[in-house]
C-alpha cells in the first residue's frame, strides 16, 4: 500500500521545516527503502481564481529576446506539427483564455488509485480539472498563448499541452501514480514530459517510477523535473524523479542568476532557471505570481519543446546536453547549486549547428574564479570625462592667472612710467 503525495501548495520555508522534522523523526537507522512514496508539489504561493491580468512583461521574459528565440519556431516543427508537452500535475484548467487553444483535451487523462486517499474524480476526466492551480501555472509557463492586456506568454507558445491530472490538494498522488502518468504521456505521443513534483525519501531500486522514467527515455521523450524546494536547510539530498539518470533536473535561480535560497542543491542538478516571482496563468482566467522549482522546470521544458520542434531528430540526451552546454555559468565546471548554469533560451536555439552528446568545458577558461563585477550605470559624466573636465579647468585657471599677473605687471609699469614723467616735468 503506497503513501499519499502531499499536493498542497506550501511555502518553501514550511516544506524545509517539515522535511527537517521528518528527518529527525526517522532516527539514525532508517528502515529499508519502500517501493512507493509520497510526492510533493514544488511550488509555494496561493492566489484566488480567477485573477486579474498582470499587464507588464515578467522579469523572466524581459531578459529573453523573444523575436530571436522564435525566429525558427514557436513550438511547431517544419511540417507545422506542435510538439506535445505532457504536464503531470494537478490538472490544467483550459478555461483560462491563454490556455484554451494550448491544451489537448483528447489525450488528457486522470490517474487515480484505490482507497480513501484516492484522487477525487474530476468532472471532465480529461485532465482539465484543477482546483489547486498548480498545474495550470506550470502549463502556462510552457505554452500560454499571447493575449491582449498582458505581457506574459509561454516559452513555446505554439506547443501543445497534454494534461495528466495525477495529484490534488489532498496529496493523493504517489510515485506509483506518477509512474502510470508517465506511461500515459508516452502513449499519448509526448515529446517532452514536465514533472513539477518530487520526493526526497529513498526508493527501492528498480521501482515503478524509475522504470517508467527509463521507458520514457527509451521512447525518445525528454523528461524534465524540478529539483525541489528543500534547500533552505543547507543539506545536499537527492530528489526523485529529478535525480534519475537521463532526467533534466532543474533548480531555481533568482533575478541575479544566483540559486534561489529554497532551491535544492546536489550533484544531480543539471541547470537552473528563473523560479522567483514567476508570473503564470491560473484557473478561470488571469495570472498570479508564485515561487518554486515547480516553475523553473516548465521554463526549461518550454526550451526543450522549442529544440525538439527545430531538431526533431535529436535524441533526449542531446537536447539535455544542448541546454546545459549553452547555459550561462560563472565557473567552468558543474556546480551543485545551479548545475551547468542558468538556462539561456536564445543561446540554446541559436548555437545549435550540430547535436552534442554531453556538456564539455570551455577550453582555456579559468576555473574557480569570481564572476566579473557588473559595469556601474553612470547617469552623468564618466570618471574619465570628469578628469578631462578638471584638467581643462586647471589649464584654464592657469592661463587666467598668467594673464592676470601679466596684466598687473603692465599696470604697475605704466604707473611707474607716469610718476617718472611727472617728476621730470616738475
Amino acid at each position: 500500500m503506497g503513501h499519499s503525495m502531499n499536493t498542497k501548495s506550501v511555502c518553501a520555508l514550511s516544506a524545509a521545516m517539515v522535511l527537517t522534522a521528518l528527518t529527525a523523526a526517522a532516527g539514525p537507522h532508517p528502515a529499508p527503502a519502500p517501493r512507493v512514496q509520497d510526492m510533493s508539489l514544488t511550488g509555494s504561493g496561493e492566489c484566488t481564481y480567477p485573477a486579474k491580468q498582470i499587464k507588464g512583461t515578467p522579469w523572466s521574459l524581459q531578459r529573453v529576446l523573444l523575436d530571436q528565440l522564435w525566429q525558427d519556431t514557436k513550438g511547431k516543427d517544419a511540417e507545422g506539427r506542435p510538439v506535445k508537452v505532457a504536464v503531470i500535475d494537478t490538472g490544467v484548467d483550459n478555461t483560462n483564455r491563454q490556455l484554451k487553444d494550448a491544451v489537448d483535451t483528447k489525450d488528457g487523462s486522470e490517474v487515480r488509485k484505490g482507497g480513501k486517499k484516492s484522487l477525487s474524480k474530476g468532472k471532465k476526466g480529461d485532465g482539465t480539472d484543477d482546483s489547486v492551480g498548480h498545474g495550470t501555472k506550470v502549463a502556462g509557463i510552457i505554452a500560454a498563448r499571447p493575449h491582449s492586456g498582458t505581457g506574459f506568454v509561454g516559452i513555446a507558445p505554439e506547443s501543445k499541452i497534454i494534461p495528466i491530472r495525477q495529484n490534488d490538494e489532498k496529496g493523493s498522488g504517489t510515485t506509483d501514480t506518477m509512474a502510470t502518468a508517465i506511461d500515459r504521456a508516452v502513449q499519448a505521443g509526448a515529446g517532452v514530459i514536465n514533472i513539477s513534483q518530487d520526493t526526497v525519501k529513498p526508493l527501492e531500486a528498480n521501482n515503478n517510477l524509475q522504470r517508467a522514467v527509463q521507458n520514457a527515455l527509451k521512447a525518445n521523450v525528454v523528461v524534465v523535473a524540478s529539483a525541489g524546494n528543500d534547500g533552505l536547510d543547507g543539506k545536499v539530498k537527492k530528489t526523485y524523479p529529478a535525480a534519475y539518470d537521463g532526467v533534466l533536473a532543474v533548480g531555481a535561480s533568482d533575478r541575479n542568476n544566483e540559486r534561489a535560497p529554497f532551491s535544492q542543491s546536489g550533484d544531480f542538478v543539471d541547470v537552473a532557471a528563473p523560479g522567483v516571482e514567476m508570473v503564470s496563468t491560473v484557473p478561470k482566467g488571469g495570472q498570479c505570481v508564485d515561487n518554486g522549482t515547480s516553475f523553473s522546470a516548465p521554463y526549461v521544458a518550454g526550451v526543450a519543446a522549442l529544440i525538439r520542434a527545430k531538431h526533431p531528430d535529436w535524441k533526449p540526451h542531446q537536447v539535455v546536453a544542448q541546454i546545459g552546454q549553452t547555459a550561462e555559468r560563472v565557473v567552468n565546471h558543474h556546480d551543485r547549486f545551479v548545475g551547468w548554469g542558468v538556462v539561456d533560451p536564445v543561446r540554446a536555439l541559436t548555437e545549435d549547428d550540430a547535436p552534442i552528446d554531453r556538456v564539455t568545458l570551455d577550453k582555456g577558461a579559468a576555473d574557480n574564479v569570481n564572476a566579473p563585477d557588473a559595469a556601474p550605470m553612470i547617469l552623468g559624466e564618466t570618471p574619465q570625462e570628469r578628469k578631462e573636465r578638471l584638467a581643462t579647468y586647471t589649464l584654464g585657471g592657469a592661463a587666467v592667472l598668467v594673464a592676470f599677473i601679466a596684466g598687473s605687471a603692465a599696470v604697475v609699469n605704466e604707473r611707474n612710467r607716469r610718476r617718472r614723467s611727472s617728476a621730470v616735468s616738475e
